[in-house]
């Protein structure tokens, strides 16, 4: 209790406010104007003395004036005086009078003047000679003029500053704007140009959302059964999966008005901004429902609250996350609203987000398939103009993992490497080429390396594809290359299963396969090398993920440690534990790589001819591989699918080649 009250009576700190450097900068300029100050040093001003005519001709055929300026049309002379008179006329030392203190004289015929002061040039008493000047009064329009200036100035860049704490919103908001929503509003999503038919494969995510237009074209379909439409979507993924293009095609399908943000948006470093573009983002769509809310990257003002205030969170961000549930689902009803979401990183929004009555549904839009990799291909080759030999089956093989921004990419890239090498279509080498681009990096073949080290790289990938060979589970092989690419020196292409479950054992034949390159550098070299340290990496996270959340060791059998709370800074097991993880890690690892020595070993002879054939050629395909060890032992249905590829394509050379020898052939006429 004292506590609370001791906290009650402290002072509470003001919020830093950005309006404050803004008005300190603009206070200091105009202190700066209207004081002469400068740099922190005063600039006096040049004193003045009135004389009179008879006075100021005196003084000039005295030789007290440097120069003098006449104005016709005020009937006015200025007699600047040299420095060592100014005591004498002013009484004042020359720091006291300015730089360049004068004689104010009026007069009244222009001619005599200028007889006298042609005769005193004349006779060296105006070192700096003498002028006219035609200037008129100033007035009541010139002063006020004078007077407004400034003041016009500093407003201008007072303006200036509330456009740029308005977002650019122009003079007609300004600060008072900065709270309004920026989402992007279609009245007719259909101008996206963007329909279901551009999204191919995620057949299931399709039919989900594909609901959700049906009920804004046909809501009496579902009301007329008592069923409710959900009030949110949440599409979730990895990047790349096209969770961003569904929301466009449900825009351009729904015909309803179109609602487009980032998460991102809603935070600002103004104290309640986002808080109040959520208000008003759902007060401009309650006047336009039924209508659509797409909140792109929503994990960026999703996130989880802490649950322990003293790890600083963010209040800002904690009080647009509180506006944004109030208004999905709080006192209030939103009916005609209906609000889709886009996040990869779901384990991080806060539960209260994720619940029915918010986010109803999660869509769920995982990497393609092959049949949907294919259907994809068939999307982004369609602007391109292909070689016929292009298979599209054989294409989405290739590119396992892959996700939709990728085969994309691999489309771009091969169209630009058939572009570089002047071929009038893309053909079937430019697109392995570009896919082994995008997964190897661009070739080094200007890279210098000794004859040592590219036999030591060519019997590291050689000990890859031995293992990979020999063991049941690993994947099949299609290329080997010790040319340098990106940041590696060599590398091995295979062509993995599309598997839904990893057992053990293939897990195991995966970690054999990464670290036949340390065992063949020890076998046959006599020394290891940092080549191996991504193999390493690979291999011990794997490790560790096998015996920490898989509970595939021996001694840790059937338990899961994995822990997705995002302010856990305690591991859920203790230190005996931690020591068992290591032991099991360092032991499977230990075995997995005596065994890729022992396969080594066995076949040492067909490994040294590997490694040979790559120092001799750069490049090795599976079909080198099948002559040096034989077929393989066991065979996978991508290997079958491979194979039978390449058989047809071999078909398909034959015959191409009897049909130009049939048509070079002379014809013989009866």
């Amino acid at each position: 209790m004292n506590q609370k009250q001791n906290n009650q009576q402290q002072p509470k700190m003001p919020r830093f406010n950005m309006n404050w450097i803004y008005l300190i900068v603009i206070a200091a300029l105009a202190i700066f104007y209207f004081t002469g100050e400068a740099n922190g040093v005063q600039q006096p001003r040049s004193a003045q003395k009135e004389a009179t005519y008879n006075e100021f001709k005196a003084r000039v055929d005295s030789g007290y004036a440097t120069r003098v300026v006449v104005n016709k049309d005020t009937k006015v002379i200025k007699m600047y005086v040299k420095p060592e008179y100014i005591r004498e006329l002013f009484n004042r030392s020359s720091s006291e009078v300015g730089t360049e203190p004068y004689l104010l004289v009026e007069f009244n015929d222009s001619g005599s003047l200028e007889n006298f002061l042609a005769r005193m040039n004349d006779e060296g008493k105006l070192p700096e000679g003498y002028k006219y000047e035609h200037e008129e009064g100033t007035g009541f329009l010139g002063s006020m003029v004078s007077m407004l200036l400034p003041i016009f100035f500093f407003v201008a860049i007072w303006m200036f500053f509330i456009r740029r704490m308005g977002g650019g919103s122009g003079m007609g908001g300004g600060i008072f704007s900065v709270g309004k929503s920026r989402a992007k509003m279609y009245e007719k999503g259909g101008d996206l140009g963007i329909t279901f038919k551009d999204v191919a494969g995620q057949a299931g995510a399709k039919q989900e959302i594909q609901e959700i237009v049906d009920f804004l074209k046909n809501p009496q379909k579902y009301t007329d059964l008592g069923g409710k439409i959900p009030k949110g979507a949440l599409l979730v993924g990895p990047p790349g999966t096209g969770k961003t293009l569904l929301a466009k095609a449900v825009a351009g399908e729904a015909g309803v008005p179109f609602f487009s943000m980032s998460g991102s948006d809603f935070v600002e470093m103004f104290v309640g901004v986002g808080a109040s573009r959520v208000r008003d983002l759902f007060a401009q769509a309650k006047a336009k429902s039924p209508c659509i809310i797409f909140i792109d990257e929503i994990d960026a003002v999703g996130r989880a609250r802490s649950k322990n205030p003293a790890m600083g969170g963010n209040d800002e961000r904690e009080n647009t996350l509180n506006a944004l549930l109030t208004e999905m689902d709080g006192f209030g009803t939103n009916s005609g609203i209906i609000i889709l979401a886009a996040t990869n990183r779901v384990d991080m929004l806060d539960s209260a987000l994720l619940r029915a009555g918010r986010f109803d549904r999660q869509i769920y839009v995982d990497l393609p398939d092959l049949n949907e990799r294919r259907e994809v291909f068939m999307v982004h080759l369609k602007p391109l103009k292909l070689d016929p030999n292009v298979d599209v089956d054989f294409l989405a093989r290739q590119t396992p993992g892959f996700s939709g921004a990728d085969i994309a990419n691999v489309c771009n890239e091969a169209a630009l490497i058939a572009a570089r090498h002047n071929s009038p279509t893309v053909a079937k080498q430019d697109f392995l080429d570009a896919v082994d681009r995008i997964i190897g990096g661009l070739e080094k073949k200007t890279k210098i390396m000794t004859e040592a080290e590219k036999r030591s790289i060519a019997i590291h990938e050689a000990g890859h594809a031995t293992i990979s060979w020999f063991t049941e589970f690993a994947n099949p092989l299609v290329k080997v290359s010790i040319v340098p690419r990106g940041r590696a020196l060599g590398a091995a292409w295979y062509l993995p299963e599309e598997r839904v479950l990893q057992t053990k054992q293939a897990m195991l034949d995966e970690m054999c396969s990464l670290l036949g390159g340390r065992a063949a550098e020890e076998l046959f070299i006599g020394t290891i090398s940092t080549g191996a340290m991504n193999d390493l990496e690979r291999t011990t996270k794997q490790a560790y993920g096998m015996v920490a959340f898989a509970g595939m060791s021996e001694r840790l059998p059937n338990i899961c440690y994995y822990n997705n709370t995002e302010y856990q800074f305690q591991r859920p097991y203790s230190e005996t534990t931690a020591k068992i993880m290591d032991d099991e890690v360092l032991k499977m690892i230990g075995e997995q790589y005596e065994r890729a020595k022992q396969i080594l070993t066995e076949h040492a002879e067909g490994h040294a001819k590997l490694a040979q054939l790559l120092v001799e050629r750069e490049v090795i395909f599976a079909d080198d591989v099948e002559k040096i060890f034989g077929k393989r032992p066991w065979v996978s249905r991508s290997e079958e699918l491979l194979e039978a590829q390449m058989r047809a394509d071999a078909e398909r050379m034959a015959e191409e080649r009897e049909r130009k020898l049939k048509e070079q052939a002379p014809s013989v006429d009866g």
